[in-house]
C-alpha cells in the first residue's frame, strides 16, 4: 500500500485532518458528552488555547480511554491496546524525560520507519522530534495517556526505582527503636522512605487501584491494592520499615505523627504526569502498628455521565425524568463502595447550570466540583448533616445534596426542603430500592411526607466489565438460562461471553467496572401500598407490576450484551 492511500503512515508534517466531522460530534455520538459539555469546554478553550479533548478530560467529563478511542475513529488511526506496547524500549536513543513530556511511546520499527503510540496525534512538534532523533518516517498511531505513561515506566525506569533496591536501601536495621519521635520524623525525610512511598502510589495509579491498604502485621507489612473492586497483594517494604512508610504518609496528609493510639483522617493533594490526584488517608491502631488506607480520587477517571456509569436506555429516560422534577427527594442506595457517590456527583453534574444554586453536605467531600458549593461536615465542632441542612436552606439553594440520611433529625430536613421547593439528592444504606421506603418508615419519617416528597430510588452495585482483548463467547444452554434467572430466553441459540485473561487485564479476564441498576418511581400504586405500610416483597411486587425492572435483570442484560458475566452478577447481587 502507498503511503498515500495508507491512513496509518503519516509523516511528522502529514498531520490527521477530520474531514467534516470534529472531536465532539465523535463524543457525543458516541453518548460519552453532552451539548452543555462540550460548551463549557469551548469557554474554557478560548482562556486557555488547550485542545478541547484534553479539557474534557481534566473537566472530568470523559475518560481517557474515551477520547483516545474518539481520536482514533475521528482520524482514522490505530488504537494501540495495553498488549501491543513492548516490555523493552524500542528506541534507547530518546530519553525517557521527552517520551513523558510529549505523552508518546515507540511501539515498534523496521529499516525505513518508527509506529509511535501518542496520546496526542495531532502533535506535529513531537513527531518532527522523533524523526530527526532515529532518522526514520513516523507512524502514528493512537494510545490512552495512562497506557503510554506506564509502558514508559516499565520499559524505560531506571534500575533504583524498583521495590527490591529500594529496599536494600532502607536497610536491615531490626533494632530501630519505633517509639521515638523524632527518630521517625527522621526516616520519613530520608530518600529511600520517599522513594518506597512515591513508588507503591505510582504503581497503585499505574494499576488503575482504587484504594491502597498497609497493614503491618507482627513480621511483615502486607501492601494491597483494590483494583475493580478485588483486593490484589504486590510487592511490600520489609516489616521494621513500616513506622517510617507509615510517618512519611502522615507527613504528607498532615497528620499528627505523634498520635499513634487514636484513628486519624487526612488528605493528600499530588500532581502526577498532569492529573489531580487527591488521595484521602484513613489510619487505625492495630496490634503490631498502624493500619493506613489511601483512597484514589482521580477526577480524570471519573466518568460524569450516565452512558459511561451503565445506564441503558431503558432506564435513563425514567431516571432523567425523576431528576429534573422542580422539587423533591431523589435517593441513591447501595452498600459501601457501590459508586453512589459517583452517580450523585453525575446528576449534579447534569443539573449544574448558571440558572441554578447548587450545595451539598458531605462526609467527607471526595471530589470538587467546578460550580458546585461543598460542605464538609464537622462533628467534633457540631456540624453534623442535620445542622449544615438547616443553615443551608438559608443560602437559596435550588439543589440540595445530602451525603449520606443517617437518622430521623436528616431524614425530617430533607422532607421540608423537598417541600418547600428543592430538589434533595441522598444516599442511604439498603440493600435494594424499596428497602429504603421500609427504612425511611422505620426511620420514622410519615408515611404521607414520604409519599409526597420522594420521587424515586435508585438502587446499584458495581460488577466487573469483561475484558474485551480476551472475552469468549460461548452458547449457553437452556438448562444454564433457567437457573440463571433469564425470564425471557430468545429463541434459538443465546451467546453468553466467559472470563478467560491476557495480559492486558493481568490474566484476570475483568478490566474495568460498570452499575447494575434498579430504579423504583414513586407512581400512584406504589404510594397507595406505602400508605398501607406493605412490607417489602409486597412492595417489590406492585413496583415490578408498574415497570420496574430488578437488579439482578438488569445484571443479566448486560451479560447478554457481553459487558460482563453471569458470576459477577451472582456475585454481587443476592435477590433475584
Amino acid at each position: 500500500m502507498s503511503e498515500q492511500s495508507d491512513p496509518t503512515e503519516l509523516g511528522p508534517r502529514a498531520t490527521p485532518k477530520p474531514e467534516s466531522r470534529r472531536l465532539g460530534d465523535v463524543l457525543r455520538a458516541n453518548g460519552k458528552v453532552e451539548v452543555d459539555q462540550i460548551a463549557r469546554a469551548l469557554r474554557l478553550q478560548r482562556e486557555s488555547g488547550e485542545r478541547i479533548g484534553e479539557l474534557l478530560v481534566q473537566l472530568g467529563f470523559i475518560a481517557e480511554r474515551d477520547l483516545a478511542e474518539a481520536l482514533a475513529e475521528l482520524l482514522g488511526l490505530p488504537l494501540v491496546e495495553g498488549a501491543d506496547y513492548r516490555a523493552i524500549p524500542v528506541l534507547s536513543q530518546i530519553s525517557a524525560d521527552f517520551l513523558q513530556r510529549a505523552r508518546l511511546i515507540p511501539v515498534s520499527e523496521d529499516h525505513e520507519r518508527v509506529v509511535v503510540a501518542m496520546a496526542d496525534p495531532l502533535d506535529d512538534f513531537a513527531a518532527e522530534a522523533v524523526r530527526l532523533a532515529v532518522g526514520k518516517d513516523v507512524v502514528r498511531q493512537v494510545g490512552v495517556g495512562a497506557d503510554i505513561e506506564a509502558a514508559r515506566r516499565r520499559s524505560y525506569a531506571d534500575g533504583a526505582s524498583s521495590m527490591g533496591q529500594l529496599v536494600e536501601a532502607i536497610g536491615d536495621e531490626e533494632g530501630q527503636e519505633q517509639g521515638d519521635i523524632e527518630q521517625l520524623r527522621d526516616l520519613a525525610s530520608e530518600a529511600p522512605i520517599i522513594r518506597v512511598v512515591n513508588l507503591v502510589i505510582a504503581e497503585a495509579l499505574e494499576a488503575r487501584a482504587s484504594d491502597i491498604h498497609l497493614e503491618p502485621f507482627e513480621n511483615e507489612l502486607h501492601v494491597r491494592y483494590r483494583i475493580d473492586g478485588v483486593l490484589r497483594p504486590v510487592d511490600a517494604p520489609p516489616a521494621h520499615s513500616a513506622a517510617a512508610v507509615v510517618s512519611r504518609i502522615k507527613v504528607m496528609a498532615n497528620l499528627n505523627i505523634a498520635e499513634r493510639r487514636l484513628p486519624q483522617d487526612g488528605r493528600i493533594k499530588l500532581r502526577i504526569e498532569g492529573r489531580e490526584i487527591d488521595m484521602r488517608v484513613s489510619t487505625v491502631p492495630t496490634m503490631h502498628g498502624e493500619s493506613v488506607v489511601m483512597r484514589i480520587l482521580d477526577k480524570s477517571q471519573l466518568p460524569l455521565n450516565f452512558p459511561a456509569l451503565g445506564f441503558t436506555p431503558d432506564i435513563l429516560p425514567k431516571f432523567n425524568d425523576a431528576l429534573t422534577r422542580p422539587h423533591g427527594i431523589f435517593l441513591v442506595t447501595g452498600p459501601t463502595g457501590s459508586g453512589k457517590t459517583t452517580t450523585l456527583y453525575a446528576a449534579l453534574n447534569a443539573l449544574n447550570t448558571p440558572e441554578k444554586k447548587i450545595l451539598t453536605v458531605e462526609d467527607p467531600v471526595e471530589y470538587q466540583l467546578e460550580g458546585v458549593n461543598q460542605i464538609q461536615v464537622k462533628p467534633q465542632i457540631g456540624l453534623g448533616f442535620a445542622d449544615a441542612l438547616r443553615s443551608i436552606l438559608r443560602q437559596d439553594p435550588d439543589v440540595i445534596m445530602v451525603g449520606e440520611m443517617r437518622d430521623l433529625e436528616t431524614a425530617t430536613m430533607a422532607v421540608q426542603s423537598a417541600l418547600t421547593g428543592h430538589q434533595v439528592f441522598s444516599t442511604l444504606h439498603t440493600n435494594d430500592s424499596v428497602s429504603s421506603v421500609t427504612r425511611l418508615l422505620d426511620m420514622g419519617v410519615e408515611d404521607f411526607l414520604l409519599t409526597s416528597t420522594v420521587n424515586g430510588v435508585l438502587a446499584q452495585r458495581l460488577v466487573r466489565t469483561l475484558c474485551k482483548s480476551c472475552r469468549e463467547p460461548f452458547t449457553a444452554s437452556r438448562d444454564f438460562l433457567s437457573q440463571a434467572g433469564f425470564r425471557q430466553p430468545t429463541r434459538g441459540d443465546v451467546t453468553l461471553y466467559r472470563a478467560v485473561g491476557c495480559e492486558r487485564c493481568e490474566e484476570k479476564g475483568y478490566r474495568g467496572r460498570t452499575c447494575i441498576l434498579e430504579l423504583l418511581i414513586m407512581t400512584d400504586p406504589v404510594r397507595q401500598a406505602v400508605l398501607e405500610h406493605a412490607d417489602a416483597p409486597t412492595l417489590r411486587a406492585v413496583a415490578v407490576s408498574n415497570g420496574m425492572v430488578g437488579m439482578y435483570q438488569d445484571g443479566l442484560a448486560k451479560s447478554l450484551a457481553g459487558v460482563t458475566t453471569v458470576e459477577e452478577v451472582v456475585r454481587v447481587t443476592q435477590d433475584r
